[in-house]
């Protein structure tokens, strides 16, 4: 495989070096075990989220006496507590419910009648919520780390001030401090979010009964996510969007694919529309809405409105300003390479610092910064961080969009791949979506991999490892693939793109 070599070895402005941590910044020189101002740590990580217990437990691993303050009284962040975890539940729950009432029958599953049971679904979702952050609690103390609950604030870079959820203030000394206080939702003006009628995902993570209307202003992961457990479960879900696209960032043809896909799903979409004000004086939500370009305006009435228009650095209460970390206009905290700021000692991971707003990508910075601190060498290229929306299908990606190979002027090909065409999809009748790779057209090198499917999540992992390696689309083509699986997808648009495939 001489390509393969080729490929490796190639350098192009597709990716290059910068990427491994594009925002340089140049700098200068409770109860359970709280620290004491006398106890001084190698390592004090504020926020326990996904980057920040990631980075404490390892921290300790190689060695380094490590405290991790965290807030809430509970692990693993908003991911874990009202984000990725607790949404994931409700898409399953809210997906078996539709399977049990759509396809069962086409299988030979006949029931006499399906009903939704909110509160049964909500319990399964605190139960997994609540083991998980047990478990994660179970790590720290595994792994010796110092778990203080409380606020934290910085009274100098190696001093924090912990008031804790007792009522108490412990305060906790390091030699290096890491901010890992992650993200909070992104309001808009005039909306006032009541966790009621007026929702922020973490209230559509626990309404109380299905609303007959949904409107979900704005069309990305998010809101498309929550809307799909609440249509699925009954709800009439109109999703309002200022930009022309739903999710932006996706690659153009399987954006196409995947809006035509959740229309099928009854998903209503209004784009290029802005939203001018909210009514909340009668019993529901109403809207007053008009074109993003201008022009007569419109109503549109729900039981519920969620505003999921993203989410900002939550660095609120630290004092920052006390100690001169600096910030963009964003109010994300300016790292260099190493993840530090430009107070020597102080150093920062995840959302609070650019890059994607995503757990795992928080969880390497983590790792990453902490191999830094400890003399090591940290690595993470935020070129390859994979992007999964969890609806059904799943859409999921990795590297380069064919958009953004035209801008940098880059050669390609392109191979597709239907499911129509895999064997598994058709025989489990869950067939729709296919599978996009995009390789330079020189080296065949893999530059992009853009899948829309069941369990698309897990399939891109096979693209990101050959991202991360440099391999090219005949890598994989050459590559024995179980059958039947969906993963043999992956192989046929492999094979499509350096070559032909072979079922289609």
């Amino acid at each position: 495989m001489a390509m393969a070599s080729i490929a490796r070895r190639k350098a192009t402005a597709v990716f290059s070096s910068s990427s491994k941590h594009p925002f340089k910044y140049s700098w200068t020189a409770g109860s359970r075990g709280f620290a004491s101002g006398s106890e001084e740590n190698d390592v004090v990580v504020i926020g326990g989220g996904p980057g920040g217990y990631v980075a404490a437990i390892k921290a300790a691993q190689l060695g380094l006496k490590t405290t991790c303050i965290e807030k809430r009284g509970a692990l693993g962040g908003t991911c874990l507590n009202v984000g990725c975890i607790p949404s994931k539940a409700l898409l399953h729950s809210s997906h078996m419910y539709h399977e049990a009432k759509h396809s069962f029958a086409s299988h030979g599953v006949k029931l006499g009648s399906v009903e939704v049971d909110v509160p049964a679904m909500m319990a399964q979702k605190d139960k997994a919520v609540g083991n998980l952050t047990k478990g994660i609690e179970g790590l720290l103390k595994k792994n010796k780390v110092n778990y203080v609950k409380g606020y934290g604030k910085f009274l100098s870079p190696s001093e924090i001030s912990v008031d804790t959820i007792e009522g108490g203030n412990t305060v906790v000394k390091g030699k290096n401090i890491i901010i890992a206080t992650g993200s909070d939702v992104k309001g808009l003006p005039g909306i006032t979010i009541d966790e009621e009628r007026i929702v922020s995902s973490t209230g559509a993570l626990a309404l109380k009964e299905v609303p007959k209307k949904l409107i979900v202003i704005g069309a990305g992961y998010i809101g498309l996510e929550m809307g799909s457990v609440w249509g699925r479960l009954g709800s009439e879900v109109t999703v309002v969007e200022f930009a022309p696209d739903i999710v932006p960032t996706m690659d153009g043809e399987i954006r196409k694919q995947f809006q035509r896909s959740l229309e099928k799903q009854k998903m209503k979409f209004m784009l290029k529309t802005k939203v001018v004000s909210v009514d909340t004086t009668g019993n529901g939500v109403k809207l007053t809405l008009e074109p993003a370009a201008g022009g007569d305006q419109t109503t549109l009435e729900a039981d519920v409105v969620l505003v999921s228009a993203g989410r900002i650095p939550f660095t609120a209460g630290l004092q920052l300003d006390k100690i001169g970390v600096e910030t963009d206009k964003a109010g994300r905290i300016l790292v260099n390479q190493r993840f530090a700021t430009n107070v020597p000692g102080v150093y920062a991971i995840g959302d609070v610092i650019p890059g994607p707003m995503l757990a795992h990508k928080a969880e390497e910075d983590g790792v990453a910064c902490v191999e830094y601190i400890a003399g090591k060498e940290g690595h993470v290229d935020y070129d390859l961080v994979p992007g999964v929306c969890y609806t059904h299908p799943e859409v999921a990606s990795v590297g380069r969009t064919e958009e953004q190979l035209k801008t940098l002027g880059v050669d390609y090909r392109v191979g597709k791949f239907p499911f129509l065409a895999n064997s598994r999809a058709k025989a489990i009748d869950d067939a729709e979506g296919l599978v996009k790779i995009l390789a330079d057209k020189e080296t065949d090198r893999i530059l992009g991999v853009h899948i829309m499917s069941p369990n698309a999540g897990e399939l891109i992992h096979e693209a990101v490892l050959a991202l991360q390696y440099g391999a090219s689309s005949e890598d994989i083509a050459r590559t024995c693939h179980a059958h039947p699986t969906m993963s043999e997808a992956l192989k046929e648009a492999a094979m499509a793109t350096y070559d032909k495939a072979i079922h289609i």
